[in-house]
């Protein structure tokens, strides 16, 4: 997810007009040539399979200096359910380690994050990254400044995808509000959005409107599942995530509403 690329470039970056926060459907979703086609100045800070307790990570050391006039994040119902070892791995990885990443690591309580933390202090104490540049494209994926992730145009064979209920992880729910209180209490406004996935998994989940409600009590909410209509086939290139076609559509309609309020 080019997350090396991404956090060396948040270090420099200041006083943009909309931070974009969230998991893989953020840094794949929102594409800031876009965005500054229309006069704004933003920076994607979205990492894979990020959770609430990592972003929470991620904004304690970087909102500050980014300085955002608007917060979007991006809020992706699965995300809320997973006990969030995967980014805890990127994060550690990719990133200076601190206090922070201490505390992210107690709260998981998990081996492999145990190891990484072990290992991302000792890279840091003997600057092993300190040369490193990570390649611009890798794979089908290539990076664009501000974070932004565009993937080789392919489009998604839809599948039968089985019914499931999203069933919330308290410590996720408990570190979501902690980001909803910080990002209001520096009177910075913020926009929860859902962003579109094909039809065929967000039918899936059974209880999409249990899910709404939460989000709407926090903050300005907008499901893009409910706004837009997408195709499965031509709009995505996996069962999760749209392809530059899928994002040229889903931003557009953003930028609009934007315009509009």
């Amino acid at each position: 997810g080019h997350m090396y690329s991404r956090i060396a470039e948040a270090k420099s970056k200041k006083n943009v007009d909309i931070l974009f926060l969230g998991s893989s459907h953020a840094y794949r979703g929102f594409d800031t040539r876009l965005f500054a086609k229309n006069g704004l100045v933003t920076f994607n800070l979205g990492s894979s399979a990020q959770t609430p307790i990592h972003t929470k990570v991620l904004v304690n050391r970087y909102l500050t200096n980014l300085n955002p006039k608007l917060v979007i994040f991006e809020v992706y119902p699965e995300v809320f359910t997973f006990d969030g070892v995967e980014s805890s791995l990127d994060i550690i990885a990719n990133d200076k380690n601190d206090f922070s990443s201490i505390k992210m690591a107690l709260e998981l309580n998990n081996i492999k994050t145990y190891n990484t933390l072990l290992y991302g202090f000792t890279s840091d104490l003997l600057g092993i990254n300190d040369n490193f540049n990570e390649a611009v494209i890798k794979g089908d994926d290539k990076y664009i400044s501000g974070g932004f992730v565009q993937n080789k145009i392919s489009h998604c064979k839809p599948t039968k995808i089985g019914k499931k209920s999203i069933s919330i992880n308290p410590k996720q729910l408990k570190a979501f509000e902690e980001i909803v209180n910080l990002i209001k209490s520096k009177k910075i406004d913020l926009l929860l959005v859902n962003a579109p996935i094909p039809k065929a998994k967000y039918n899936s989940f059974t209880n999409k409107k249990y899910f709404d409600g939460i989000m709407t009590k926090h903050s300005k909410y907008l499901n893009f599942n409910e706004i837009i209509t997408l195709n499965d086939s031509t709009h995505f290139y996996d069962a999760d995530h749209l392809n530059q076609l899928g994002v040229e559509v889903f931003n557009a309609k953003l930028i609009e509403i934007l315009n509009n309020r």
